[in-house]
C-alpha cells in the first residue's frame, strides 16, 4: 500500500500528468470559489433575514438566543470563503475526479502495466454521477458531524475518517469500474473495505494538506489504480493474447 502511495506521488508531476494536473487544479478553483461564495452569500443573508424569520416561527422568548446565533453566523459569513474551501475540498476533489478518471488511469495503466489489456473508459455521464453522488455525500456527512466540532475537536476526528471512507470508496469504484460493471465493482469494494479504507487514510491525509490538496484528484485516483490491480491478484483475461501465448 506505501508502494503504490509513494509511485503514485512520484508520477504526478511527470510530463504526460502535469497538464491533467493543472487542468483538474484549475476546475478545482473555480469550484471552490462559487460554491464559497454561495456559501458566505447564504451565512450573509440568515444574518440578517433568518433572525427575524425564526423569531416569528419560533416566538419571542427566542429573541435572545437568536441574536447570538446571529453574531455568530455574521462572524462566519466573514470567513465563508476561507471556512468553505476548507470544509468543501473533500466534496470539490470528488466531483473533479469524474472529469480526469480515465485520463490519469491511462497514464498509470500504460507506465506501470503495460503488459496488461488497458481498461475502458467510463461514460462520462456516469463518471460525473459518481463523482455528484459521492460530493452530495460528503457534505451531508459533514453537516451531521459539524456540531461534534465543538465537543473536544471529536468532529474533526469525524470529519477526517468520514473523509477517508468517502474518498476511498469513490476513488476505488472509478478505478475498478474501468474493469468491471458498477455492481461487480461495488461488491468488490465491500469484499475489500477495510483495506480500502486503510488506503482511504492516505487520501484523506492528503487532502487535509492546504494548497497540495488542489491535486487530491491524481493522486487519489493514481493510488487506487494500483490498488485495484494489486487486489484483482493474477487475473489471465486481462494480459494480451500475445504474451499468454509465449
Amino acid at each position: 500500500m506505501l508502494d503504490a502511495a509513494v509511485k503514485a506521488l512520484s508520477q504526478m508531476m511527470s510530463p504526460p500528468m502535469r497538464s491533467i494536473l493543472w487542468r483538474s487544479i484549475g476546475l478545482a478553483l473555480v469550484l471552490i470559489v462559487v460554491l464559497a461564495i454561495g456559501l458566505q452569500r447564504l451565512l450573509s443573508w440568515f444574518a440578517t433575514y433568518g433572525e427575524v424569520w425564526l423569531e416569528g416561527l419560533l416566538g419571542p422568548s427566542w429573541h435572545s438566543s437568536l441574536e447570538v446565533l446571529s453574531w455568530i453566523i455574521s462572524i462566519a459569513a466573514g470567513f465563508g470563503v476561507v471556512f468553505g474551501s476548507v470544509f468543501l475540498m473533500p466534496a470539490i476533489t470528488s466531483l473533479v475526479a469524474s472529469f480526469f478518471v480515465d485520463d490519469v488511469a491511462d497514464i498509470v495503466e500504460r507506465e506501470y502495466y503495460p503488459a496488461e489489456r488497458p481498461g475502458t473508459a467510463l461514460p462520462f455521464n456516469q463518471a460525473i454521477l459518481e463523482g455528484i453522488k459521492t460530493a452530495l455525500l460528503t457534505i451531508l456527512v459533514y453537516l451531521l458531524a459539524l456540531p461534534l466540532v465543538f465537543l473536544a475537536g471529536a468532529g474533526f476526528l469525524i470529519f477526517f475518517l468520514a473523509a477517508a471512507w468517502l474518498l476511498g470508496r469513490e476513488y476505488f469504484e472509478l478505478a475498478a469500474m474501468r474493469f468491471r460493471s458498477p455492481e461487480d465493482a461495488k461488491a468488490m469494494r465491500r469484499d475489500n473495505a477495510a483495506t480500502i479504507f486503510t488506503a482511504g487514510l492516505f487520501i484523506a491525509a492528503f487532502v487535509s494538506i492546504p494548497i497540495v490538496n488542489l491535486a487530491t484528484p491524481i493522486f487519489g485516483m493514481a493510488f487506487m489504480v494500483h490498488m485495484h490491480k494489486r487486489l484483482s491478484g493474477p487475473r489471465p483475461e486481462l494480459i494480451e493474447p500475445a504474451r499468454q501465448m509465449r
